[in-house]
Order: C-alpha cells, then sequence, then structure tokens
C-alpha cells in the first residue's frame, strides 16, 4: 500500500494522513469528497501539514473544503487549522466542534466561524452529505464526540479505538485490541466513561470506524472489540487505592438495596393493608346503602303479599288482581337483584387493564350512590360524552369516582349547605381526558389542601370516617393507573380532578 497517496476507505472517503516512520503515534486526518461542500476530519498538527495539502489536491482543492470537523482541542488533531485557513480562504468555511471546545480551540488563532453541534441537533445536512455527531463526554475531553456518516456507515471515532503501535498496520488484525489497550488505559479517565460511550457507538450500524490514532477497523473486527474495550481497566481503575474504594463502596451501596428492598416489600404490605382497610370502610357503607334501597321494596312485597292472604281466604281475589300483584312484586323483587349485581360489579377485583368508557363508568358510579345522595337531598348533575375512552381497572375507576362523590356528599351534609349541589363534568384536553368533581361545600382550608391526600389524615369526625378514601383513590389512579388526583379549590366549593391519557376506539 502506498503510504504517499491517498487512499479511499469508502464511498468519496479518502485517508489523507501522512505515515511517519518509527513512530508508534501515527494521526490520520479523513477528507469526505463532497464538491465545494467537501469536509476535512481531525486535520493534524504542522509535522503533516504538507502531506495532508498535497493529498487533498490530489483528490479535490483544498478551496472545496467547507467544513473542518475538530473532535477534540489537543495539538496533534488541531495545530495546523490556521495554516490550513489561509490555504482554503473561504468566508463560509465553518469549524465543527462542541461548545465545551471552542473556549479552548480558538487558541491556536482560528479566525473561521463555529459550527457548535449542540446547538444543531447534532446533525449537518449539506446536500446529499448527511452526518450526525454522537457525544462521547471525557473521552478524553468533556467536549469530546464522534462522526458518523450513515451512507457509508462510517465512524470518525477522534481517540476512541485509537492506538499506539511500533510496528503500524493500516487495517485492523485480530490483535488489535492489544495495541490500543494501552492508549486508552491512559487516556480514558474511567471504564464508566468509557462505557457510557461504548454502549452509544455499538447501537450505530458499522461497516468501518476510522480513528484518529492506530488502524482503521473494519466490520468483521467492530463487535468483538467493543466487547474487549468494555473490560478494559483504564484511568482511574488502573491505580489500586482508587479499585479497592470502589469495590467497598458497591459493596455498601448492595447492602443498601438490599435493606431497602425490605422495608419497600414492608410498605408494600402497608398499602395492602390500607387498602384493604379502606375497602371494608367502603363496604360498610355500600351495605348499609344496600339496607337502604332493598327497605321500600321489601315493605311494599310483605304488604303485597299480606293483602292477597287476606283476600284468598276470604274467596276475594280475582285472577286479574293476582297477576297484577305479582308482577309488582317482581318488578321490586327484580329491583334488588340488580343492587346486589351494582354491588358485586364494585367489588369484583380485576386483574388486566381494558379500555372503556368514562361516561358508563361514572353513570354506574351514580346508580350506586344515588339512594344516598337523594337521600341527603344533594342534587346532581352530569352530561354522559360518547368516545370519551380509557385504559385502566373499571371497577377500581368507579371505586375512587364513589369515593370523591360520597366525600363530597360528608362535606355538604356537615356544613349543611343549603341547596347541595354536586357538578360532574368531562373534559378533553390534547391527548388526556379529564374529570372533574365539584361541590358547593366552601373549599377547603389552605391549612389543610396540602394534606388530604395523605393516610389517616381527615377533618371529619372519628365516626363517620378512617381517612384512608382520599389517599387509596390517589394510589390507584396514579400508582396502579398512570394517571393523575388532584384538588383545588374554585369559586363555590373544591373540585377534585381525575386525569388520564385518551384512548381512541374504532367502532
Amino acid at each position: 500500500m502506498d503510504f504517499t497517496k491517498a487512499i479511499e476507505i469508502a464511498d468519496h472517503i479518502w485517508w489523507v494522513g501522512m505515515y511517519l516512520s518509527n513512530d508508534p503515534f501515527q494521526c490520520h486526518p479523513y477528507f469526505i469528497e463532497n464538491g465545494e461542500d467537501s469536509v476535512l476530519i481531525d486535520p493534524g498538527s504542522m509535522l503533516e501539514f504538507d502531506a495532508v495539502v498535497r493529498k487533498i489536491e490530489s483528490i479535490s482543492s483544498m478551496q472545496h473544503i467547507r467544513y473542518i470537523i475538530l473532535h477534540h482541542q489537543d495539538p496533534d488533531l488541531a495545530a495546523s487549522v490556521p495554516a490550513m485557513e489561509k490555504l482554503i480562504d473561504r468566508k463560509d468555511l465553518q469549524i465543527i466542534t462542541h461548545s465545551r471546545m471552542v473556549p479552548l480551540v480558538k487558541h491556536y488563532l482560528i479566525e473561521s466561524d463555529y459550527y457548535e453541534i449542540d446547538k444543531h441537533d447534532h446533525a449537518l445536512e449539506c446536500g446529499a452529505l448527511s452526518l450526525r455527531f454522537v457525544t462521547t463526554p471525557y473521552c478524553h475531553s468533556p467536549g469530546a464526540f464522534v462522526t458518523y456518516e450513515p451512507h457509508t456507515k462510517t465512524l470518525f471515532s477522534g481517540d476512541i479505538f485509537g492506538g499506539i503501535e511500533e510496528s503500524w498496520e493500516f487495517y485492523a488484525k485480530e490483535d488489535y485490541f492489544q495495541k490500543a489497550r494501552q492508549f486508552h488505559a491512559e487516556y480514558i479517565p474511567s471504564r464508566d466513561i468509557f462505557n457510557y460511550a461504548l454502549s452509544k457507538i455499538e447501537m450505530l450500524d458499522l461497516e468501518m470506524i476510522a480513528p484518529q490514532h492506530g488502524s482503521i477497523i473494519r466490520k468483521p473486527q467492530i463487535p468483538r472489540l467493543i466487547e474487549q474495550m468494555k473490560t478494559l481497566e483504564c484511568g482511574l481503575y488502573i491505580e489500586k487505592e482508587y479499585r479497592d474504594e470502589l469495590l467497598y463502596t458497591i459493596e455498601a451501596l448492595k447492602e443498601k438495596d438490599r435493606a431497602l428492598e425490605a422495608s419497600m416489600k414492608a410498605l408494600k404490605e402497608k398499602e395492602e393493608f390500607l387498602f384493604q382497610k379502606a375497602k371494608m370502610a367502603d363496604m360498610g357503607e355500600m351495605i348499609g346503602n344496600i339496607a337502604h334501597q332493598w327497605r321500600q321494596p321489601l315493605a311494599i312485597n310483605n304488604t303485597l303479599l299480606s293483602i292477597l292472604k287476606e283476600k284468598s281466604q276470604m274467596e276475594m281475589l280475582s285472577t286479574e288482581e293476582l297477576q297484577e300483584k305479582l308482577e309488582e312484586m317482581e318488578h321490586n323483587i327484580h329491583y334488588m337483584s340488580k343492587t346486589i349485581d351494582d354491588f358485586m360489579r364494585f367489588y369484583h377485583p380485576e386483574k388486566r387493564k381494558t379500555v372503556f368508557s368514562v361516561s358508563d363508568m361514572v353513570e354506574h358510579a351514580l346508580t350506586i350512590v344515588h339512594p344516598i345522595l337523594k337521600k341527603a337531598d344533594i342534587g346532581f348533575s352530569f352530561t354522559p360524552q360518547e368516545d370519551v375512552y380509557v385504559k385502566g381497572y373499571m371497577n377500581e375507576y368507579t371505586q375512587v369516582v364513589v369515593a370523591l362523590l360520597t366525600n363530597a356528599k360528608d362535606v355538604l351534609l356537615e356544613r349543611q349547605i343549603p341547596q347541595a349541589h354536586i357538578d360532574i363534568s368531562l373534559h378533553q384536553e390534547e391527548n388526556e381526558i379529564s374529570l372533574c368533581i365539584r361541590d358547593n361545600a366552601g373549599g377547603i382550608p389552605d391549612v389543610y389542601i396540602q394534606r388530604i391526600f395523605d393516610p389517616y389524615f381527615t377533618t371529619k369526625h372519628k365516626s363517620m370516617g378512617t381517612g384512608l378514601g382520599l389517599y387509596i383513590a390517589k394510589m390507584i389512579i396514579e400508582k396502579n393507573m398512570d394517571g393523575r388526583l388532584r384538588a383545588e379549590n374554585r369559586d363555590e366549593g373544591a373540585a377534585f380532578i381525575i386525569t388520564l391519557e385518551r384512548v381512541d376506539v374504532t367502532h
């Protein structure tokens, strides 16, 4: 291979470096031929200046260079830029680098404008040429990055994958890791920093890696080389004291993780206990509600049976009256059966999330609480909306709505609000559905509003509440259904808003 000439390593991509005899620290500038918008990558120091210029002129022209990429600020990479600027002689010449490096490379007396990658979405589009810039901080400078050319799938990697070689080879062979080991061990600060950069690089579709030092790496060697690099002890890891301290820290963190895991398990058990306690409290109120709903139809059926029995004994019962009374009794029994169905549906546990209509669940909740609202002489309003769907646990959502309606009922009764009323409304906001339950009880005192979702916090008399209803409601919506439950004061009273992500349903 003739190193006195430019070498095309990929389509329109050339090595334009200089082979330095008996020098293990070879430096490699690269040139992307792109007409009058060509790119020079890591031009090098003044040692290679004449050779680099001569090789570029053999391919194109120095005046065709519009961009110079500087992957870091060291002199072996950037020192020749001012001399390059004079030959290029273009007012639109730009130096592509990271903003963290501009304060350093300007000391070379560079006069061109800077194209700061972090201010241009880490990309460059110039005609048919497309480049992506991947940051690799502290490998080995704060603003270090690598450049990816997706057409040929070539990575210009700067210092990463570089090697110090006594017997230099243009293309890397199977033993290249041994030649790259020393360079990375001495120039990369730590294995954590290096592995972070490698994790970003291995996500790229690579055919070739062209580093600033060492040898060019072709596709067959890339995966194995990356895996070898991940295990490399470098920077601080070379120091035994640091490694011993690190091992101690890791073990201490593991011990804390074990303790945290145990405490989280206890917390989960506590939450489940609280959930069940709140459930039992709700069930007690619901059983009372069912008893209230059953009392009237049972009394009516008992009366009808007495009438039928008495008329039958007196032989005054006609077939038509018997049929009429039996149908009325059947209607009452059907009503009582539906009440039980509502109760069972409300407390039936669900194991998977489903898509459901918010309006349907609100109407179901209103069916459950309507008798107690009617008994308390509390009015309510709700206008259903079609095509308003969310994904979650239907019964738990209904439980939350029932809890919020019951909470509003209790406050309205406690404060003896005249013309007590609960307003229920649905709102669509971008990709979210919000259900607002608002009363006219005067609002939540400022001293309490930050605490109302805390467990066991209640402003009610101990005979009226456990302080778990709102806590459980918030846990259901936010922990189980990835939504939000918040409270705020509005004109006439408090508003509780349940927000979940909207789901589009095609009929």
